[in-house]
């Protein structure tokens, strides 16, 4: 079934000849990975949840991933041993009680995600504390210790934006992740102020009163001081966690509107009719980015080809034109990939979406939702749901494993924090049935490695660093055994790469 799949996937990626085959070395290639609402991890044993995290891993890892966003807070709760706020509820099935036996989740991941060569970005959100009325909070949560800094809205507990305690409770959750957990970096989602209820306003009347007069802000300016609440959040802790590990990147997904162009008075929105951050959600995300005061963003474009609130196409041009500092990844639903291309309704949108990501200069790669659902495609006992008689074959794990992520890549260097490289391997030899290698040792910190890369050409071919087919391996190790036998028809090389992906001059070659 999967080689049918894989048949029917190259030749509908062959029915739309503007794709380029030629692969980026370097490409933001992430998974979200839920827990929020995720019911079936606490009816699991530890070993059954491990054995699914891992098999997870594999499958993306498979599929050329090189990134997962693992979801660690989602609730005011914590999803890793922590001392300020309780275990979730998603774990063991009630907030505040620990693993039995014990083990820690956040962890476990970073050492299987640094295991296969990929990145572990430690997923938070800031305000959000319940998601309905019905939720039982631990005795232990801040809540009933400080229920002044807390306000319920429609059916949910959030924590208010404008009282500096919640800030600084943030604040202070990242900065104990960061300085203990080897993330390699922090990542909120499109939650901040809520998501509107019809008929209701959020109710910070009273917060206001207390702080907005006194930070320069007139009642008719509320919701510039709103914004202003959120951005001193973002602030703080991009300088909370620079200051502990300055390597540490802190990135945003937005929801994929910032601004409709009739709400901008200088047109400078997008031509669509939607919820906007700026608006509705009071996040000003470009405005973060052009201070510094973040690493990435990536918009949340789950939408298809064509449709008319908000296409794809005009949302990933207007993101792409913006030009912002730091990063740019495209949030991509795995729903909307099998919708039939506009011009070619034989085939899927796939090829349309993949080519805009690869050719806009903007755009340094994707972040695939959700995680777990693209991982489950890729597994051999996996079957799609039932589809109309006339649907095309599609799983877009395949797809990525085969065609449009079969390379491995590296992620883009961070040169805003870091652009020195590090140097060259010390030396590398043939050791036993495989190479082996060290280090310059260096007391600088962003210069020490991260991951190596092990390249492989052919006998009496140049070695070419720009060559993303070359890349065999991305490891912590310091070693690698080839799959062939040695008989000179093979030449290696390593490279260092660093925690912004700075990466060294290759080795000394090895012919094998």
């Amino acid at each position: 079934m999967r080689r049918f799949l894989t048949l029917c996937l190259i030749a509908l990626t062959v029915a739309v000849p503007a794709f380029s085959q030629e692969l980026p070395k370097r490409e933001f290639r992430g998974a979200w990975l839920h827990i929020v609402g995720n019911q079936q991890i606490k009816t699991l044993t530890r070993e059954q949840i491990q054995g699914w995290f891992t098999a997870t891993l594999d499958s993306l890892q498979d599929m050329g991933c090189n990134a997962v966003i693992f979801q660690v807070r989602p609730q005011a709760d914590a999803f890793y041993a922590s001392d300020i706020e309780p275990w979730t509820r998603f774990l063991t099935g009630e907030q505040g009680v620990a693993p039995d036996p014990f083990w820690d989740p956040l962890q476990f991941m970073i050492e299987q995600c640094h295991a296969r060569g990929m990145e572990l970005h430690a997923w938070l959100n800031p305000y959000r504390v319940t998601s309905n009325d019905q939720e039982q909070l631990s005795p232990e949560h801040l809540y009933f210790k400080k229920p002044e800094i807390f306000k319920r809205y429609g059916k949910q507990l959030y924590f208010d934006p404008g009282e500096p305690e919640a800030i600084a409770h943030t604040v202070r959750v990242i900065a104990d992740i960061v300085t203990r957990y080897d993330v390699d970096a922090i990542h909120f989602d499109d939650y901040f102020y809520p998501y509107p209820e019809t008929f209701e306003e959020f109710h910070d009347d009273a917060s206001f009163t207390k702080y907005g007069p006194a930070q320069g802000f007139e009642y008719w300016q509320k919701n510039d001081w709103r914004r202003h609440n959120v951005e001193t959040l973002i602030h703080e802790i991009n300088d909370t966690i620079k200051a502990i590990k300055p390597w540490v990147r802190f990135g945003i997904s937005p929801f994929g509107i910032h601004r409709n162009k009739k709400d901008t008075p200088d047109g400078s929105g997008s031509e669509t009719d939607g919820l906007s951050n700026y608006e509705q959600l009071f996040a000003d995300v470009p405005a973060w980015a052009e201070k510094g005061y973040i690493d990435y963003i990536v918009p949340q474009l789950y939408w298809r080809i064509g449709f008319a609130r908000a296409d794809y196409d005009v949302l990933i041009h207007w993101w792409n034109d913006q030009n912002y500092k730091g990063q740019l990844y495209i949030g991509q639903s795995i729903s909307t990939f099998s919708a039939p291309d506009l011009d070619k309704p034989d085939v899927t949108q796939t090829a349309r979406k993949m080519q805009l990501v690869r050719d806009l200069p903007n755009v340094d790669g994707n972040v695939w939702w959700p995680g777990w659902s693209l991982a489950l495609q890729a597994q051999p006992w996996y079957t799609p749901r039932p589809a109309p008689a006339d649907a095309k074959p599609f799983s877009l794990a395949d797809s990525l494993r085969t065609v449009y992520q079969r390379n491995l890549a590296l992620i883009p260097a961070y040169t805003d924090l870091d652009a020195v490289a590090p140097e060259a391997v010390a030396w590398i030899k043939v050791s036993g049935k495989g190479l082996s290698w060290q280090p310059v040792e260096t007391d600088d910190v962003l210069q020490q490695p991260h991951f190596y890369v092990v390249y492989r050409f052919g006998a009496g071919e140049p070695v070419d660093l720009t060559r993303s087919d070359a890349i065999v391996k991305i490891t912590r190790d310091t070693h690698f055994k080839p799959a062939e036998k040695r008989d000179g028809r093979h030449q290696y090389v390593v490279t260092v790469v660093d925690k912004c992906w700075n990466e060294s001059p290759a080795s000394t070659i090895i012919k094998w």
